[in-house]
């Protein structure tokens, strides 16, 4: 072997012993560039815009639009996906940071009837709830939802802190002549209640619709307190 530029005749082991002499007096003399925070941050960000998502290694598929290794397609970059990805649905179940045990279904409608809750201790009507201000009505003990629309109190130890959801319904009935009418109904449903809801003395399924009518009595957990179902239109 010659030496390209003494000419002189060299055997491979000089020339190994040359070149590790050259590397070794480069690595010496290397001084790194001092990257200021700003300008790395700036590359960093740069380098994230232009990597290619799911690219495999190699073929210049890591960044930008190189080649696929195996059949040389061009990689293209992955799109943003604006499609829901659960967590506002599950944040639309939650009210001032406390999770709904229920959602409100899309025939939910506001009460087209003046409902009314009686509730009763023994023989003692102890107070009237309103039930035509809102689409839903919650009973429980859980003073955190004291502010949610709707919320109704139900302090015995027995209940649950979500025991129960009063929610009016847009019902479709079909009539004798082939025409069908709406209207909007309320029901009822345990929400997985401990000691249960109970309507005209039998407990209901949790988290089961049922519908209420005129009369209906209902009673949460194991309370003496009483609720009878009438409207404005209801006869004594």
């Amino acid at each position: 072997y010659a030496d390209q530029e003494s000419g002189k005749d060299m055997d491979p082991l000089q020339i190994q012993y040359q070149k590790e002499q050259q590397q070794e007096e480069a690595r010496k003399n290397f001084k790194p560039q001092k990257e200021d925070p700003f300008t790395r941050a700036k590359r960093e960000e740069e380098d994230y815009k232009n990597h290619s998502w799911g690219a495999k290694a190699g073929g210049g598929g890591g960044f930008g639009t190189g080649a696929n290794a195996d059949d040389g397609e061009p990689v293209q970059k992955e799109e943003k996906n604006f499609g829901l990805s659960g967590l506002l649905a599950k944040e639309s179940k939650t009210f001032e940071g406390v999770e709904l045990k229920f959602t409100e279904p899309p025939e939910i409608r506001m009460p087209t009837k003046k409902w009314r809750l009686y509730e009763f201790k023994g023989d003692e009507q102890t107070r009237v709830l309103h039930l035509h201000r809102c689409a839903t009505y919650l009973f429980g003990r859980d003073r955190h939802l004291s502010k949610f629309p709707g919320f109704i109190a139900t302090d015995h130890p027995s209940c649950s802190k979500q025991h129960a959801v009063i929610q009016f319904r847009l019902h479709e009935k079909e009539n004798d002549d082939g025409s069908s009418s709406l209207s909007v109904k309320p029901y009822i449903m345990d929400l997985q209640a401990t000691n249960g809801t109970h309507l005209n003395g039998d407990r209901i399924e949790d988290m089961r619709y049922y519908e209420l009518k005129e009369k209906d009595l209902i009673k949460f957990g194991n309370s003496s307190r009483e609720y009878v179902m009438l409207h404005e239109g209801s006869i004594d």
